[in-house]
């Protein structure tokens, strides 16, 4: 299960991850009642519905767990969790860290993965490169990145993302069962962590 603050190439990471162990893993697609971004598409990046969609699933019990992000909610698909994992897969949770506390409940066994970004300088830049937002949607990102982060030692794992291969690397270790550089027990993981999220 991996959660991050917007920017923080979380989504980039899962995928790569995904695409490299196509035969044991499973990406679980999110319900979003978002707008779809102009390079998404349904059924492949998200599950896009509107709202009242969105309340007629989780009263029929179809989210395994649900957050409201940014006004808008996101959602984990049960059915399609118990399917994977009946199938004998592991299953890949991309969800905040709202619906990681969820899933941790249900499913306390679940290996949880927090992906920070190695500054907050960097975390702009990458948000102000992508284009896709106005200012004013920024900065609230930016700010709730700040309380986001402050979520990280809820987590097993911590993948600082400076490089993409590097990051890679560090998530096939734990996948791998051998991650201790990145396991929040880590006193030189926690000291880096702190320097950026302090």
């Amino acid at each position: 299960m991996f959660a991050a603050p917007s920017g923080a190439g979380k989504t980039t990471l899962v995928h790569a991850v995904v695409a490299k162990h196509q035969e044991d893993l499973r990406f679980s697609i999110s319900y979003t009642t978002r707008e779809p971004r102009i390079n998404e598409a349904n059924a492949v990046d998200y599950l896009f519905v509107d709202v009242a969609e969105f309340m007629r699933l989780r009263d029929a019990g179809e989210m395994l767990e649900y957050a409201q992000v940014f006004d808008n909610y996101y959602a984990t698909s049960r059915s399609q969790v118990e399917k994977h994992l009946a199938d004998g897969s592991s299953v890949v949770l991309e969800i905040d860290w709202q619906g990681a506390q969820q899933v941790r409940e249900s499913m306390p066994e679940c290996v949880t993965i927090f992906i920070l970004p190695p500054s907050l300088e960097e975390l702009e830049r990458r948000l102000r490169d992508r284009r896709t937002d106005a200012p004013e949607v920024i900065e609230r990102r930016l700010r709730d990145a700040l309380s986001d982060m402050s979520h990280w030692n809820e987590f097993d794992h911590v993948i600082i993302n400076d490089d993409l291969n590097q990051a890679i690397s560090d998530l096939e270790d734990v996948l791998a069962g051998s991650g201790n550089a990145s396991a929040t027990s880590n006193m030189a993981l926690r000291r880096a962590v702190e320097r950026i999220t302090n």
